[in-house]
């Protein structure tokens, strides 16, 4: 007899979408089996034709726990994340305090947080000027990655130059590890901030001019030859322009190894938006032209990028305002539970498969952050991880919806169709009909696999 049985689903692979029913034996996929399979089994969840992914892997989360909790912590962040249909974060080790830099901090962190999460969660690891000599015992660690600047950065983290970059990467390639980087030039960047700044001119138009294309383009193009030279599977963070996404899918076709994301705010919004109004639609890289963030859509068609992000990056309200200009509010954007419902949207609305978001918001994640033997996929053997979605329902993001500690984002107002509905993690309903029903604490830590 199966633990749990989902039937009358439309089961959406990386591939193809069937229907059929999924049965749960413990907290692992035990079999997919044909629509009218009649099992016995100690709960059945009737679908009724919803769409069933794989549990999403969100792959670049800023939860700020420990340290930063007035911004964000792991008990709110998971549960919203639950709520958008995310079984898996990977958490990232700035706006931490201490950033999560060697073994002991690893260690720590993961004592601080066991209890806390709502989903499973892993660890990006550090790579900073000061560190180097600790990028080994962080993959003994099981971090999925290691997480470095090229552009200035926060107090708690430092920035690295290409000389250290490189001698990163080969001691990364001897373990067969992945190298994760925020990709705009520094000497660009603070120059032209400094600038700005100095002649009192902080508008948010000079928050975009400090920032142009070419120092993303710039940053990436270094790290491709630097990937090349060295052979280290090298990772993007956060593409926000085609031209950027199309050095990626040139450098592929020869051989380097890169992968690269973009996320849902790209897509969907612009410097119109950001212009008009104002500091909640701040990030980095910056949003950029509209005509951009349409051109964006062919590499994800295309496959040039990986995967599908949040980069949810949350912070105080306080921390948004513009009362000292636009370099001084904080960059970023809250976007971890609404994630899949405005991607489901607009892919919907271009025609276009659901099959797109399972492979780049759940199978492509699980095999480049080394989660592939257990997560991002509906088969038999697998962690028991799904999410049902309602492909009807319509939604419009309000505030009193949002599970964050900070109930801000640019994506309050935001409307569309297509819901989850339910979340199941490691056999158990997680979420139901909107409401978190699991328990802190039943996230468990995933190590990468080597």
């Amino acid at each position: 007899m199966f633990d749990l049985i989902v039937k009358n689903a439309k089961i959406v692979t990386a591939d193809c979408v069937f229907s059929g029913s999924v049965a749960v034996s413990g907290e692992k996929i035990g079999a997919l089996l044909p629509a009218d399979t009649i099992e016995p089994a100690h709960s059945v969840i009737d679908a009724d034709h919803a769409l069933l992914f794989p549990g999403l892997i969100d792959a670049h989360v800023h939860f700020n726990d420990p340290g930063f909790e007035w911004r964000e912590d792991f008990s709110h962040a998971t549960q919203a994340a639950a709520l958008g249909g995310v079984t898996t974060v990977v958490d990232m080790p700035l706006q931490n305090d201490p950033a999560l830099t060697d073994r002991a901090i690893f260690d720590r962190k993961h004592q601080l947080l066991k209890n806390k999460s709502y989903i499973d969660y892993a660890f990006w690891g550090g790579m900073i000027n000061d560190n180097l000599d600790k990028l080994n015992e962080l993959n003994e660690c099981g971090v999925t990655s290691f997480k470095s600047f090229l552009a200035p950065v926060s107090s708690d983290y430092t920035s690295l130059d290409y000389g250290r970059v490189r001698k990163g990467l080969e001691i990364i390639k001897e373990f067969n590890g992945l190298a994760g980087f925020h990709c705009e030039d520094f000497g660009i960047i603070s120059y032209n901030e400094a600038t700005a700044v100095r002649n009192g001119n902080v508008s948010r138009e000079d928050y975009l001019k400090a920032r142009p294309v070419v120092a993303e383009l710039i940053a990436v193009q270094s790290i491709i030859e630097l990937s090349r030279e060295i052979g280290t599977h090298v990772h993007i963070c956060h593409v926000s322009h085609p031209l950027v996404a199309e050095a990626i899918k040139r450098a592929k076709y020869e051989g380097v190894q890169i992968t690269a994301e973009t996320c849902p705010h790209y897509l969907v919004f612009n410097t119109e938006q950001f212009l008009e109004k104002g500091m909640y639609f701040k990030c980095a890289p910056p949003l950029r032209s509209k005509e951009a963030s349409e051109a964006l859509w062919n590499y994800i068609k295309d496959g040039t990028l990986d995967l599908i992000a949040s980069d949810h990056s949350p912070c105080a309200p306080k921390e948004k305002s513009e009362s000292e200009g636009s370099f001084k509010a904080w960059g970023g954007i809250s976007g971890v539970q609404t994630s899949l419902q405005v991607m489901f949207h607009e892919i919907k609305k271009r025609g276009w498969s659901p099959t797109i978001l399972s492979r780049m918001m759940s199978r492509n994640p699980a095999k480049v952050f080394g989660m592939k033997t257990r997560k991002g996929e509906l088969t038999p053997g697998y962690d028991a991880d799904f999410v049902l979605v309602d492909p009807k329902k319509e939604w419009e993001i309000k505030e009193d919806q949002l599970a964050y500690l900070n109930r801000q984002s640019a994506f309050i107002g935001y409307k569309g169709a297509g819901l989850p509905i339910c979340t199941v993690l490691h056999g158990q309903v997680i979420v139901k009909n909107g409401s978190v029903v699991g328990k802190s604490g039943e996230g468990k830590l995933i190590r990468r696999s080597r």
